[in-house]
């Protein structure tokens, strides 16, 4: 006796509510654009945060100095200034420009050029230790109420500004900053 295998038939799919397709599209919708901003931002360069103080004048700033006295920035019109933001804390990033800072002090300071570190949310002590340990001996001092990072709309440390001969800021960046960076800038602006 033969046993004939059991076909099995499948009803033919209920077709979909139209309410059930139509959510469908708007989720593939609102998924599109998220979607394709993600991929946009993936290629961007996160240190580059603009900045809408690029191309109008720097805040003016008083600045008291860990080597005592007071920097005022409005006394140092016509000369270039390098604004650099760093903390003790900031590691690597404050810890590999340290010295590249220095370089570009040294190699700019009789051409008319200031770099200036502004210590932010950090204990005097380790700032001082930092200072020390990267034998900076350009202006540096704490920002204790953190009054000129909010007017240079820092996101964080470390961020360097260039702020050229008329007050204006010319450049930002986030992060180390590189010397190559800071000399292509200070060239330019010393019309080399």
């Amino acid at each position: 006796m033969r046993i004939e295998p059991e076909v099995l038939s499948e009803a033919p799919a209920a077709p979909q509510p139209r309410s059930t397709r139509r959510a469908v599209a708007v989720a593939l919708l609102m998924t599109l654009p998220v979607a394709g901003l993600l991929a946009f931002g993936f290629t961007r360069n996160p240190r580059a945060l603009p900045s809408p103080l690029v191309g109008r004048p720097a805040p003016v700033f008083k600045l008291p100095l860990f080597a005592g006295g007071v920097l005022d920035a409005a006394s140092l019109r016509g000369k270039i200034l390098i604004v650099n933001f760093w903390a003790s804390w900031c590691y690597p990033a404050c810890y590999e420009e340290a010295p590249r800072l220095q370089r570009v002090w040294e190699r700019f300071r009789n051409q008319g050029v200031v770099v200036i570190g502004v210590n932010i949310q950090d204990q005097e002590r380790p700032a001082r230790e930092f200072i020390r340990q990267f034998g900076q001996t350009f202006p540096n001092g704490m920002d204790r109420t953190g009054r000129i990072s909010i007017d240079f709309g820092v996101y964080g440390v470390p961020e360097t500004f260039i702020v050229d001969q008329e007050g204006v800021i010319v450049g930002k960046h986030v992060g180390a900053v590189p010397e190559e960076w800071m000399v292509e800038h200070l060239q330019r602006l010393l019309g080399r």
